[in-house]
């Protein structure tokens, strides 16, 4: 199993998640030169974000959560900053890949949604067209966030 993580600019580096989510997120780090305090996450191709956060703080399981039991085998990802507001201010998803409005416009827009932020005319459009169609994926998303969430802690 293997996926593809991009960032910087245009940088493609194929990463191998049958490991540890400890050991995956330090990876990335030192390849998208990321600070080792920050919270990353990965966005994929189809907008669903995947937080690789393990929160020791709620985290019951002594066991470590494997990043292949929260990715799709040969997917491709964007690496993400994940900012944590603080006294109301929302949570910020910043995207570590150069230029994502070109590459991936419509996960540009998903991060700003994502982000709290308002998205831009045509794609807004565009946004809420998909949105539309994927109502009924609305809810499998929701299942999926919660699972997620619920496997990291």
């Amino acid at each position: 199993m293997f996926i593809t993580v991009m960032f910087g600019a245009g940088h493609r580096e194929l990463v191998n998640p049958w490991c540890s989510l400890v050991t995956l997120t330090a990876h990335l780090k030192h390849k998208g030169q990321v600070p080792p305090e920050a919270t990353i996450a990965l966005l994929a191709e189809d907008g669903h974000l995947v937080n690789l956060s393990e929160d020791s703080e709620e985290g019951t399981s002594s066991a470590p959560s494997m990043g292949s039991s929260l990715l799709q085998e040969r997917g491709t990802y964007v690496l993400v900053q994940v900012i944590k507001g603080e006294d109301g201010v929302p949570t910020r998803y910043v995207s570590l890949l150069e230029n994502l409005d070109d590459w991936y416009p419509e996960l540009a827009e998903e991060l700003c949604w994502l982000s709290g932020l308002p998205a831009t005319g045509h794609s807004r459009r565009r946004r809420m067209g998909n949105r539309r169609g994927q109502q009924d994926q609305g809810t499998r998303r929701s299942q999926r966030v919660s699972s997620l969430t619920s496997k990291t802690r």
